[in-house]
């Protein structure tokens, strides 16, 4: 239980002033949202991608926080690729204090209608890719005594959302992966948890929200009654990167205007 005499809060439990992060699929949506949420807070940040322009457009907002930052293709599919990506990451920054697993794509079709090759598409990026960079870069964590692994998944993995098969699929296994993940490494000062937004306003998702109908059933099912906004994803994502969270591994916190509390 905490102490309720304890004094006025310390702020430095949030800076991440030193900290080197890396965000997987952080040239758009959630990714450079998380990025530049790390640069604010004070990290230098690997900027991760698979388009130059995108890398380059990503990595200078970061610089002009006054933080360094450089773009990296990372293909996260590919164990040879992503160890030879993490390489040239712990290379340029020399060390990786927070990893941000976000790389992801979807593909919305119903269970019968759902093509094999998009199946394995979405597991391979939104599930093993997880998984082989995290094994590409967490040793180097375990090393050092310490490390902020957050891994996004979403409400998908705990709500059914009509035609999101293979998406719902990888972020359930997303929440198991973030639990054995910090059961393994909870020793070894390494914590792991995941992040489980709703919709939010990204350039996938608004296109989806487009849709007058479509809009209208993901508010209705919201008790605040809307999509999230891309600057209320920023504190979770400092908060789980900072200090002040060293005793939290394990969990998935879910973004979501109340929809899983429903």
């Amino acid at each position: 239980m905490g102490d309720g005499g304890v004094g006025g809060m310390d702020l430095s439990m949030f800076d991440l002033t030193g900290k080197v992060a890396m965000v997987t699929g952080s040239t758009r949506g959630l990714g450079e949202v998380a990025a530049l949420a790390l640069a604010k807070a004070g990290a230098d940040v690997a900027i991760c991608g698979r388009k130059e322009a995108d890398l380059k457009r990503v990595s200078s907002a970061v610089r002009k926080l006054g933080r360094k930052s450089e773009g990296f293709s990372l293909e996260v599919t590919d164990r040879g690729k992503v160890n030879q990506g993490v390489d040239q990451i712990l290379q340029y920054f020399g060390r990786v204090d927070i990893l941000v697993n976000n790389a992801g794509t979807n593909v919305r079709r119903p269970v019968l209608e759902y093509p094999e090759d998009a199946w394995d598409m979405i597991i391979a990026t939104n599930l093993k890719g997880y998984y082989l960079v995290s094994q590409a870069v967490v040793p180097q964590m375990i090393k050092r005594g310490h490390g902020k692994v957050i891994n996004i998944s979403s409400i998908a993995s705990k709500v059914a959302i009509p035609n999101q098969l293979a998406y719902s699929s990888a972020k359930g296994g997303v929440n198991q992966m973030t639990k054995v993940m910090a059961l393994e490494w909870s020793k070894s000062g390494v914590t792991v948890n995941a992040i489980g937004p709703t919709y939010f306003e990204t350039e996938m998702v608004k296109a989806v929200l487009k849709d007058p109908e479509y809009l209208k059933w993901v508010s209705a099912r919201t008790p605040m009654g809307r999509p999230g906004k891309l600057e209320e994803l920023e504190g979770i994502v400092i908060f789980l990167a900072a200090p002040a969270s060293d005793f939290i591994t394990g969990q998935i916190i879910f973004i979501d205007g109340g929809w899983t509390a429903a």
